[in-house]
């Protein structure tokens, strides 16, 4: 498979490598382990790859085939990821399939979990989605919560107005992450 990626890729096959990178660099930004108190672990970063992958993936489901064939091959490469990680991380080959299989299946309710998030702004359920999932067994504060997903609420709209062909070609613009730790008359609009 590495010779594939090396020497069988295509130019048209630079984008969704192209978008990957971009994404973990969104996902690896100080700001969200420094200001929204987010677990700098490795859990945490998968999560936050996870979360990065699913807003790009749901931009890219309104390109219809072409971007669905882009989306899936963004998954792709982040399952590659993740296996390439556990086994650098020791984890043994007969390991590393159910490993993927349970990450592959955790990715699919965090989507489900997000998407149901963002349907609606005022439900709540972004909020607990990512207290779940980015903070797992963590106490967060509110107002972490909050800024992140008024962060997630942010990019999606930044990901959305953006031309899909930008998209295609392997460019994407997140919305900047959040450059201070919040505080709850911040997000309550107060002074």
């Amino acid at each position: 498979m590495i010779w594939k990626n090396i020497f069988g890729r295509a130019p048209r096959d630079e984008a969704p490598y192209a978008l990957y990178g971009a994404l973990v660099a969104q996902a690896r930004s100080p700001q969200f382990y420094l200001h929204t108190g987010v677990p700098d672990t490795v859990e945490g970063r998968f999560e936050m790859v996870a979360l990065h992958t699913f807003l790009v993936l749901r931009r890219l489901r309104a390109g219809g085939d072409e971007g669905k064939a882009l989306g899936q091959k963004v998954f792709d490469i982040l399952f590659d990821d993740m296996d390439q990680t556990l086994r650098e991380m020791g984890v043994g080959d007969l390991s590393v399939g159910k490993k993927i299989k349970a990450l592959a299946s955790s990715f699919y309710g965090r989507i489900n979990a997000y998407e149901e998030g963002l349907r609606d702004a005022n439900n709540g359920l972004l909020d607990a989605a990512i207290g779940r999932n980015i903070f797992g067994g963590s106490q967060p504060s509110g107002a972490h919560m909050a800024a992140l997903a008024d962060y997630v609420r942010r990019t999606d709209q930044t990901l959305l107005v953006q031309p899909l062909t930008e998209l295609m070609a392997g460019r994407a613009v997140f919305a900047s992450p959040p450059e201070a730790a919040p505080r709850m008359t911040d997000l309550a609009g107060g002074q």
